[in-house]
Protein backbone atom coordinates (compact mmCIF):
# COMPACT_ATOMS: atom_id res chain seq x y z
CA UNK A 1 0.00 0.00 0.00
CA UNK A 2 1.25 3.33 -1.04
CA UNK A 3 -0.06 6.74 -0.91
CA UNK A 4 -0.82 8.17 -4.04
CA UNK A 5 -1.50 11.66 -5.85
CA UNK A 6 -4.99 12.20 -7.18
CA UNK A 7 -4.70 11.57 -11.27
CA UNK A 8 -4.01 14.90 -12.89
CA UNK A 9 -7.00 16.05 -14.27
CA UNK A 10 -9.08 14.90 -11.53
CA UNK A 11 -10.98 17.33 -9.66
CA UNK A 12 -9.34 17.06 -6.17
CA UNK A 13 -11.14 19.62 -4.02
CA UNK A 14 -14.23 17.20 -3.58
CA UNK A 15 -16.50 20.69 -3.87
CA UNK A 16 -17.32 20.46 -7.36
CA UNK A 17 -19.16 17.02 -6.56
CA UNK A 18 -22.58 17.07 -5.96
CA UNK A 19 -24.66 15.20 -2.60
CA UNK A 20 -25.55 12.52 -5.27
CA UNK A 21 -22.06 12.31 -6.88
CA UNK A 22 -20.45 12.19 -3.63
CA UNK A 23 -22.57 9.13 -2.27
CA UNK A 24 -21.80 7.38 -5.55
CA UNK A 25 -18.00 7.80 -5.65
CA UNK A 26 -18.14 6.68 -1.36
CA UNK A 27 -21.09 3.83 -2.02
CA UNK A 28 -19.43 1.98 0.68
CA UNK A 29 -19.68 4.30 3.37
CA UNK A 30 -22.61 5.61 5.13
CA UNK A 31 -22.59 9.26 3.65
CA UNK A 32 -25.21 12.12 5.11
CA UNK A 33 -26.20 15.68 5.55
CA UNK A 34 -24.62 15.78 8.64
CA UNK A 35 -21.18 14.18 7.29
CA UNK A 36 -20.94 15.18 3.87
CA UNK A 37 -18.62 17.79 4.47
CA UNK A 38 -16.35 15.31 6.21
CA UNK A 39 -16.42 12.91 3.56
CA UNK A 40 -16.23 16.00 0.95
CA UNK A 41 -12.83 17.00 2.20
CA UNK A 42 -11.40 14.00 1.27
CA UNK A 43 -11.39 14.26 -2.11
CA UNK A 44 -9.24 17.54 -1.18
CA UNK A 45 -6.63 15.38 0.71
CA UNK A 46 -7.60 17.34 3.66
CA UNK A 47 -9.53 15.81 6.82
CA UNK A 48 -12.06 18.58 8.00
CA UNK A 49 -13.27 17.50 11.60
CA UNK A 50 -16.40 19.53 12.64
CA UNK A 51 -14.88 22.51 15.13
CA UNK A 52 -17.45 24.59 17.42
CA UNK A 53 -16.98 28.30 16.23
CA UNK A 54 -18.65 29.34 19.62
CA UNK A 55 -16.58 27.42 22.04
CA UNK A 56 -14.13 26.72 20.01
CA UNK A 57 -14.14 22.29 20.62
CA UNK A 58 -13.58 19.92 17.87
CA UNK A 59 -15.61 16.49 17.64
CA UNK A 60 -15.64 13.17 16.06
CA UNK A 61 -17.73 11.73 14.30
CA UNK A 62 -19.10 14.74 12.59
CA UNK A 63 -22.62 16.02 14.31
CA UNK A 64 -24.21 18.83 13.45
CA UNK A 65 -24.47 20.07 17.52
CA UNK A 66 -21.54 21.06 19.66
CA UNK A 67 -21.41 18.38 21.89
CA UNK A 68 -20.00 20.80 25.04
CA UNK A 69 -21.77 23.89 24.52
CA UNK A 70 -24.81 22.72 22.26
CA UNK A 71 -23.90 24.98 19.87
CA UNK A 72 -25.33 24.69 16.24
CA UNK A 73 -22.54 26.82 14.86
CA UNK A 74 -20.61 24.14 13.62
CA UNK A 75 -17.93 24.11 11.02
CA UNK A 76 -16.06 21.38 9.29
CA UNK A 77 -11.81 22.82 9.62
CA UNK A 78 -9.21 21.08 8.62
CA UNK A 79 -7.02 19.87 10.72
CA UNK A 80 -3.09 19.32 10.59
CA UNK A 81 -3.47 15.46 10.87
CA UNK A 82 -0.10 15.42 13.51
CA UNK A 83 -0.48 13.23 16.16
CA UNK A 84 0.14 9.87 18.27
CA UNK A 85 -0.39 6.37 18.43
CA UNK A 86 -3.00 6.23 21.29
CA UNK A 87 -5.18 2.95 20.94
CA UNK A 88 -3.63 -0.08 18.26
CA UNK A 89 -4.66 -3.03 17.16
CA UNK A 90 -3.11 -5.66 15.23
CA UNK A 91 -6.34 -7.68 13.18
CA UNK A 92 -5.30 -11.06 12.05
CA UNK A 93 -8.88 -11.28 10.73
CA UNK A 94 -11.48 -9.00 9.22
CA UNK A 95 -13.74 -7.54 6.69
CA UNK A 96 -12.54 -7.79 3.03
CA UNK A 97 -10.83 -4.27 2.23
CA UNK A 98 -8.90 -3.32 -0.76
CA UNK A 99 -4.93 -3.95 -0.36
CA UNK A 100 -5.23 -5.63 2.92
CA UNK A 101 -4.41 -9.03 2.82
CA UNK A 102 -4.78 -10.45 6.54
CA UNK A 103 -2.76 -13.94 5.56
CA UNK A 104 0.83 -11.84 5.19
CA UNK A 105 0.47 -11.30 8.65
CA UNK A 106 -1.10 -8.63 10.87
CA UNK A 107 -2.39 -5.36 9.71
CA UNK A 108 -2.40 -2.32 11.97
CA UNK A 109 -5.39 -0.22 13.04
CA UNK A 110 -4.73 2.70 15.25
CA UNK A 111 -6.72 5.20 16.33
CA UNK A 112 -4.95 8.65 16.74
CA UNK A 113 -5.23 11.63 19.26
CA UNK A 114 -4.81 14.58 16.93
CA UNK A 115 -2.65 17.38 18.19
CA UNK A 116 -5.63 20.16 18.07
CA UNK A 117 -6.83 18.73 21.15
CA UNK A 118 -6.50 16.50 23.71
CA UNK A 119 -9.00 13.49 23.41
CA UNK A 120 -9.66 14.09 19.69
CA UNK A 121 -9.13 10.84 17.77
CA UNK A 122 -9.21 9.41 14.23
CA UNK A 123 -9.15 6.25 13.63
CA UNK A 124 -7.30 4.37 10.19
CA UNK A 125 -4.55 2.21 9.70
CA UNK A 126 -0.72 3.34 9.61
CA UNK A 127 1.17 2.61 6.32
CA UNK A 128 4.97 2.80 5.56
CA UNK A 129 6.25 0.48 8.36
CA UNK A 130 5.87 -2.88 9.62
CA UNK A 131 2.80 -3.84 11.84
CA UNK A 132 4.94 -4.80 14.66
CA UNK A 133 6.78 -1.88 14.60
CA UNK A 134 3.80 0.21 15.22
CA UNK A 135 3.96 1.87 18.53
CA UNK A 136 1.71 3.06 20.82
CA UNK A 137 2.64 7.17 21.94
CA UNK A 138 4.47 6.89 18.25
CA UNK A 139 3.90 10.25 16.08
CA UNK A 140 2.08 10.22 13.02
CA UNK A 141 1.11 12.35 10.44
CA UNK A 142 -1.83 12.29 7.47
CA UNK A 143 -1.18 10.71 4.81
CA UNK A 144 -3.89 9.55 1.90
CA UNK A 145 -3.98 5.87 -0.41
CA UNK A 146 -6.56 4.95 -2.89
CA UNK A 147 -9.41 2.88 -1.71
CA UNK A 148 -12.24 1.92 -3.71
CA UNK A 149 -11.77 4.45 -6.15
CA UNK A 150 -11.40 7.59 -3.91
CA UNK A 151 -8.81 8.84 -1.35
CA UNK A 152 -8.50 7.62 2.26
CA UNK A 153 -7.08 8.81 4.86
CA UNK A 154 -4.22 6.87 6.93
CA UNK A 155 -1.54 7.70 9.10
CA UNK A 156 2.83 6.93 8.05
CA UNK A 157 5.32 7.45 11.03
CA UNK A 158 6.36 10.97 11.01
CA UNK A 159 9.07 12.47 9.94
CA UNK A 160 11.60 14.62 12.25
Amino acid sequence: MTASAAPSGSDTSGSELSDTELVARLAHLRVDRDNASFYRSWFAHELRINRCADCGRWHQPPRPMCPSCWSWNVVPTAVSGRGRVHLLMRLHQGPPAENVDYSTGPYPVVTVELEEQPNLRFTSTVIGIAADDVTIDMPVQLAWIERNGAPFPVFEPAQG
